[in-house]
């Protein structure tokens, strides 16, 4: 099956070696123009023997030029594509998922999937000449600190949400969503306060003294009279109003975290930045950098 699809079109005499990444093994294939397929597809495991594995099978099939295809699937493709990259210079090609399905479907085999059929997918790539060269590794820390940062922005998000869902159970319509009177938003030193003083007076009504002691930044005593007032017209808190503001004070402590944890994968990017070649960009004028 699979065997017929990657002997056709191969360059002669140029070793293809097609890699599927796995969570604890990768998927092996080497094929050439002039033998086809060499051996079976192997399974390696991702440490350093599986890396030995691979070096002694492409030494053993005595060619003298290689193209190394791996799949880039999320961080899996990351270790075993720079330790290639050390010990095979220039012969690293990646490839996305994307274009492996395409493969895929022009080799006639879309509709079924496995490791064997994504590796012969990506000999075909390779044999065409396609693949993208290993990035540099500053390029690569950039990036996973760039996917570091999302995921924590994601997490950021649901935590607000959380935080809201809380607040308005510990003190009914005090926090009103987007678009259905003043929003109250939690980061600033109103909504800070807001939070400090549910916590610590289990959901009942704060004067406009204990809002404005509570405040990180300024708040003007308008601003903490409104919110005052907003307050006392809100039904009284539930019965386990205590348990709740526990909660809420354990989840606040956790945003602060998230807050702390992006502001310091900001500056890891920072640093990254000024040492790739995306630095020159963001010095120009009129261009901003744009955050994940």
């Amino acid at each position: 099956m699979f065997v017929d699809l990657v002997s056709a079109e191969l360059p002669a005499k140029t070793l293809v070696v097609a890699i599927d990444p796995g969570k604890v093994s990768n998927r092996v294939l080497l094929a050439t123009g002039e033998q086809g397929l060499i051996g079976e597809p192997v399974s390696l495991p991702v440490q350093r023997e599986g890396i030995d594995r691979l070096c002694e099978l492409i030494y053993a099939s005595g060619a003298t030029e290689s193209v190394i295809a791996v799949e880039a699937t999320g961080s899996l493709h990351l270790a075993w594509a720079a330790e290639l990259e050390r010990r095979f210079p220039g012969s690293l090609r990646l490839f996305a998922p994307s274009e492996t399905t395409a493969a895929r479907t022009q080799l006639g085999s879309r509709r079924f999937k496995d490791d064997d059929r994504d590796c012969a997918a990506l000999v075909s790539l390779a044999r065409q000449g396609r693949g993208r060269a290993h990035r540099p590794g500053i390029l690569e820390a950039l990036l996973d600190a760039v996917r570091h940062r999302r995921r924590l922005i994601s997490q950021r998000k649901v935590a607000r949400q959380h935080l809201h869902h809380q607040l308005n159970a510990l003190c009914p319509g005090l926090s009103a969503p987007s678009g259905h009177g003043r929003a109250l938003a939690l980061e600033t030193p109103t909504g800070r306060a807001v939070l400090a003083c549910a916590v610590d007076l289990r959901g009942r009504a704060p004067s406009v003294r204990s809002l404005i002691a509570r405040a990180p930044g300024r708040l003007t005593k308008a601003n903490a009279s409104w919110w005052a007032r907003r307050w006392r017209a809100c039904l009284p808190p539930p019965l386990d109003a205590e348990l709740r503001a526990e909660r809420l004070g354990r989840d606040v402590k956790r945003l602060e975290a998230l807050k702390a944890d992006v502001g310091a994968v900001e500056a890891q990017i920072a640093a990254l930045l000024a040492e790739s070649p995306g630095q020159v960009l963001t010095t120009l004028p009129g261009v901003a950098a744009t955050r994940a």
